[in-house]
């Protein structure tokens, strides 16, 4: 049996104007016209965003596969939110034989999961291996204190700063960084605005 505990994003659970639930809706649709091919949804949670996206991108997707680590999670999106380009499997995104398993990706959305994995570098490792020459990551992540600071979310191992955030991608090429407030996104802060969140988007090298 799934409970809401206030982490997840279970819509079912959910009133149509909590915050968390409009927030996350608002990723999908933001990383929908990026996606396209075989689509790897990292924490895929109860299923609803990647089962948004194959319906908003049906045309140019032709696999999706929704990972998480919890099998109830797991049941209950494979129940809520069938769809027949969907596979929704139980994984552990820091597991390093990952890669070998899933194999390559033209897409992969990771949204609100790193902070909760101490194994940063397995994680990033992880993404990188997946990831084809030329695919597109589309990633977010709440900003806090920094790498062993502490957060006042109980699940997370801790919240990454702006600069710590942009530094997973420092040897990266084509990389656009945005902000996201609520359920609008932007690509240049605001004097006197606070950005709660950071997405970025990735293209990967040609090889």
């Amino acid at each position: 049996m799934l409970e809401y505990t206030g982490e997840r994003v279970i819509p079912e659970m959910m009133k149509p104007t909590n915050g968390m639930l409009l927030e996350h809706i608002a990723r999908y649709y933001f990383a929908a016209p990026y996606t396209k091919g075989r689509v790897l949804d990292y924490a895929c949670g109860v299923g609803y965003g990647i089962h948004m996206v194959a319906r908003l991108r049906r045309k140019e997707t032709h696999e999706l596969i929704g990972i998480d680590i919890d099998e109830d999670t797991i049941a209950y999106a494979q129940k809520q939110y069938y769809n027949p380009k969907i596979n929704y499997l139980r994984h552990d995104v820091v597991d390093p034989d990952l890669p070998q398993q899933l194999g390559l990706f033209d897409t992969i959305l990771s949204f609100e999961t790193i902070e909760h994995v101490s194994e940063e570098e397995q994680f990033m490792h992880n993404i990188k291996q997946m990831l084809k020459p030329g695919g597109t990551l589309i990633l977010s992540t709440p900003f806090g204190q920094g790498r062993g600071k502490p957060t006042n979310a109980p699940y997370h191992v801790h919240q990454l700063t702006e600069k710590e955030f942009k530094g997973l991608f420092a040897e990266e090429q084509n990389v656009t960084f945005y902000y996201q407030r609520g359920v609008t996104f932007e690509n240049e802060k605001r004097e006197g605005v606070r950005y709660p969140i950071g997405i970025v988007v990735w293209q990967k090298d040609p090889e």
